[in-house]
Protein backbone atom coordinates (compact mmCIF):
# COMPACT_ATOMS: atom_id res chain seq x y z
CA UNK A 1 0.00 0.00 0.00
CA UNK A 2 1.11 3.51 -0.83
CA UNK A 3 -0.39 6.33 1.26
CA UNK A 4 -3.24 4.00 2.21
CA UNK A 5 -3.94 3.12 -1.44
CA UNK A 6 -3.69 -0.28 -3.08
CA UNK A 7 -1.65 -0.52 -6.27
CA UNK A 8 -4.91 -0.43 -8.22
CA UNK A 9 -5.88 2.64 -6.19
CA UNK A 10 -2.64 4.36 -7.18
CA UNK A 11 -3.19 3.56 -10.88
CA UNK A 12 -6.81 4.71 -10.60
CA UNK A 13 -5.72 7.97 -8.96
CA UNK A 14 -3.03 8.68 -11.54
CA UNK A 15 -5.45 8.08 -14.42
CA UNK A 16 -8.05 10.30 -12.79
CA UNK A 17 -5.48 13.08 -12.35
CA UNK A 18 -4.76 12.95 -16.09
CA UNK A 19 -8.51 13.21 -16.78
CA UNK A 20 -8.93 16.17 -14.43
CA UNK A 21 -5.88 17.94 -15.89
CA UNK A 22 -7.15 17.37 -19.44
CA UNK A 23 -10.56 18.80 -18.54
CA UNK A 24 -9.07 21.83 -16.79
CA UNK A 25 -6.85 22.57 -19.78
CA UNK A 26 -9.85 22.15 -22.11
CA UNK A 27 -11.95 24.51 -19.98
CA UNK A 28 -9.20 27.15 -20.06
CA UNK A 29 -8.37 26.76 -23.77
CA UNK A 30 -11.81 26.18 -25.24
CA UNK A 31 -14.32 26.75 -22.49
CA UNK A 32 -15.54 23.14 -22.69
CA UNK A 33 -14.53 19.53 -23.23
CA UNK A 34 -14.54 19.09 -27.00
CA UNK A 35 -14.75 15.40 -27.98
CA UNK A 36 -13.58 16.30 -31.48
CA UNK A 37 -10.01 17.08 -30.45
CA UNK A 38 -7.14 15.20 -28.82
CA UNK A 39 -7.56 16.84 -25.42
CA UNK A 40 -11.27 16.01 -25.32
CA UNK A 41 -10.60 12.42 -26.34
CA UNK A 42 -7.91 12.15 -23.67
CA UNK A 43 -10.41 13.38 -21.07
CA UNK A 44 -13.13 10.99 -22.20
CA UNK A 45 -10.94 7.88 -22.34
CA UNK A 46 -9.15 8.58 -19.06
CA UNK A 47 -12.55 9.16 -17.45
CA UNK A 48 -13.69 5.77 -18.77
CA UNK A 49 -10.50 4.17 -17.40
CA UNK A 50 -11.00 5.94 -14.08
CA UNK A 51 -14.47 4.44 -13.78
CA UNK A 52 -13.33 0.96 -14.84
CA UNK A 53 -10.38 0.88 -12.45
CA UNK A 54 -12.62 2.24 -9.69
CA UNK A 55 -14.88 -0.80 -9.97
CA UNK A 56 -12.04 -2.95 -8.61
CA UNK A 57 -11.52 -0.87 -5.48
CA UNK A 58 -13.45 -2.10 -2.45
CA UNK A 59 -11.61 -0.48 0.45
CA UNK A 60 -14.87 0.54 2.12
CA UNK A 61 -16.64 -2.81 1.71
CA UNK A 62 -18.63 -3.93 -1.33
CA UNK A 63 -20.33 -2.02 -4.10
CA UNK A 64 -20.98 1.47 -2.77
CA UNK A 65 -21.63 5.09 -3.64
CA UNK A 66 -18.31 5.53 -5.52
CA UNK A 67 -19.12 2.52 -7.71
CA UNK A 68 -22.61 3.85 -8.40
CA UNK A 69 -21.08 7.20 -9.37
CA UNK A 70 -18.79 5.34 -11.78
CA UNK A 71 -21.78 3.67 -13.45
CA UNK A 72 -23.62 6.99 -13.66
CA UNK A 73 -20.52 8.67 -15.10
CA UNK A 74 -20.25 6.04 -17.84
CA UNK A 75 -23.94 6.46 -18.66
CA UNK A 76 -23.59 10.24 -18.84
CA UNK A 77 -20.49 9.91 -21.07
CA UNK A 78 -22.41 7.58 -23.39
CA UNK A 79 -25.32 10.02 -23.52
CA UNK A 80 -22.97 12.94 -24.26
CA UNK A 81 -21.35 10.98 -27.07
CA UNK A 82 -24.68 9.99 -28.64
CA UNK A 83 -26.63 13.23 -28.31
CA UNK A 84 -26.87 15.46 -31.37
CA UNK A 85 -27.08 18.73 -29.44
CA UNK A 86 -23.80 20.54 -28.79
CA UNK A 87 -25.40 22.34 -25.85
CA UNK A 88 -26.60 19.14 -24.21
CA UNK A 89 -23.27 17.39 -24.86
CA UNK A 90 -21.41 20.33 -23.30
CA UNK A 91 -23.53 20.12 -20.16
CA UNK A 92 -23.10 16.35 -19.94
CA UNK A 93 -19.32 16.40 -20.35
CA UNK A 94 -19.12 19.12 -17.70
CA UNK A 95 -21.33 17.01 -15.44
CA UNK A 96 -18.80 14.18 -15.69
CA UNK A 97 -16.13 16.61 -14.52
CA UNK A 98 -18.29 17.39 -11.48
CA UNK A 99 -18.48 13.63 -10.91
CA UNK A 100 -14.66 13.53 -10.89
CA UNK A 101 -14.44 16.31 -8.34
CA UNK A 102 -16.77 14.78 -5.74
CA UNK A 103 -14.61 11.70 -5.00
CA UNK A 104 -11.44 13.75 -5.54
CA UNK A 105 -12.38 16.14 -2.76
CA UNK A 106 -13.71 13.34 -0.57
CA UNK A 107 -10.60 11.17 -0.90
CA UNK A 108 -8.21 14.10 -0.53
CA UNK A 109 -9.84 15.58 2.57
CA UNK A 110 -10.23 12.21 4.31
CA UNK A 111 -6.65 11.05 3.57
CA UNK A 112 -4.48 14.16 3.70
CA UNK A 113 -2.40 15.25 5.39
CA UNK A 114 -1.18 11.77 6.23
CA UNK A 115 -1.86 10.84 9.83
CA UNK A 116 -4.13 13.83 10.44
CA UNK A 117 -6.63 14.16 7.58
CA UNK A 118 -8.69 17.32 7.27
CA UNK A 119 -11.96 15.40 7.71
CA UNK A 120 -12.72 12.28 9.72
CA UNK A 121 -14.68 10.39 7.05
CA UNK A 122 -16.77 10.61 3.89
CA UNK A 123 -19.88 11.45 5.92
CA UNK A 124 -18.42 14.64 7.39
CA UNK A 125 -20.88 17.55 7.16
CA UNK A 126 -18.17 19.72 5.65
CA UNK A 127 -18.15 17.47 2.59
CA UNK A 128 -21.84 18.18 2.02
CA UNK A 129 -21.04 21.89 2.01
CA UNK A 130 -18.09 21.38 -0.34
CA UNK A 131 -20.29 19.31 -2.66
CA UNK A 132 -22.82 22.14 -2.64
CA UNK A 133 -20.10 24.61 -3.64
CA UNK A 134 -18.97 22.25 -6.42
CA UNK A 135 -22.54 22.04 -7.67
CA UNK A 136 -22.80 25.84 -7.66
CA UNK A 137 -19.52 26.13 -9.58
CA UNK A 138 -20.82 23.55 -12.06
CA UNK A 139 -24.00 25.58 -12.62
CA UNK A 140 -22.02 28.79 -13.10
CA UNK A 141 -19.60 27.05 -15.47
CA UNK A 142 -22.36 25.48 -17.55
CA UNK A 143 -24.15 28.83 -17.79
CA UNK A 144 -20.95 30.44 -19.10
CA UNK A 145 -20.40 27.56 -21.52
CA UNK A 146 -23.92 27.82 -22.92
CA UNK A 147 -23.57 31.60 -23.32
CA UNK A 148 -20.31 31.06 -25.15
CA UNK A 149 -21.96 28.57 -27.52
CA UNK A 150 -24.41 31.28 -28.58
CA UNK A 151 -21.45 33.19 -30.02
CA UNK A 152 -21.06 32.49 -33.77
CA UNK A 153 -18.04 30.31 -34.58
CA UNK A 154 -17.86 28.72 -31.12
CA UNK A 155 -19.45 25.36 -32.04
CA UNK A 156 -17.77 22.03 -31.36
CA UNK A 157 -18.26 18.48 -32.56
CA UNK A 158 -20.66 16.32 -30.52
CA UNK A 159 -19.07 12.89 -31.06
CA UNK A 160 -15.64 11.54 -30.18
Amino acid sequence: MIYGLTYLGVIHTLISLVAVAAALIAFVREGAVNPGNTLGKLYIWTTVLTCVTGFGIFQHGGFGKPHALGVITLLVLAAAWKVNSVKVATVLYSLTFLFHMIPAVTETTTRLPLGAPLLADAEAPELKAITGVLLLLFLIGVTLQLRRLKTPGKQMQTQA
